[in-house]
């Protein structure tokens, strides 16, 4: 049996190799940190090759966190890429009162039926066309962070928004016009999955 704090909030991540869910976790937990929350952020390392189904993993809590292992029982399941609905159980052991985010064209009801008969709250977002209009290519990873954000309450949105930036800063010193991408990608999210 894992035991969980009482206020640590446990997040799975699901997707290939190559679209960011890795690298959507480490900025959650970097993120959430630089708002004084206790973190974990990692991968579930395998053969990770380009497009090989990836795990990554988020603890964010406001008292230090003493568990040290995958995650088994999340509140919340992040699903970068819906192909995966076919092969894996995302929902397994995710808990009733947490909820799913799935990026996806298609509607909560079309997806029921590849979620194994999870009762809790499903949510889609359409993270591509998200990306397509704020930054011209296909990045999932920041709309669907910012939609785990918005579904999970984890932190204020303004703070999340205001630390992004000063990440995106640091990252794009020198792509400035990718920085403003970005930031419209994160906010077409949270006006989407709230």
């Amino acid at each position: 049996m894992v035991v969980q704090m009482k206020d640590t909030v446990e997040i799975r991540w699901h997707g290939r190799g190559g679209q960011g869910a890795k690298t959507a976790a480490l900025l959650l937990a970097d993120v959430a940190f630089k708002t004084g929350k206790y973190v974990q952020g990692f991968p579930e390392y395998g053969p990770e090759r380009m497009g090989a189904p990836i795990t990554a993993y988020n603890r964010i809590s406001s008292s230090p966190i003493t568990i040290h292992s995958n995650i088994y029982e999340p509140d919340y399941v992040v699903v970068v890429d819906e192909s995966l609905l076919d092969s894996i159980d995302v929902t397994r052991g995710l808990k009733e009162s947490g909820a799913v985010i799935i990026n996806s064209e298609r509607t909560r009801e079309e997806l029921l039926e590849h979620l194994h008969g999870y009762q809790g709250a499903v949510y889609t977002i359409n993270a591509k066309q998200i990306s397509l209009k704020a930054l011209g290519k296909n990045y999932p990873n920041s709309p669907m962070l910012a939609a785990a954000v918005a579904v999970s309450n984890v932190m204020d949105k303004n703070e999340f928004l205001k630390e992004m930036k000063t990440s995106f800063q640091h990252k794009f010193a020198k792509k400035p016009e990718v920085i403003a991408g970005n930031m419209l990608a994160l906010e077409m999210a949270f006006h989407e999955a709230s």
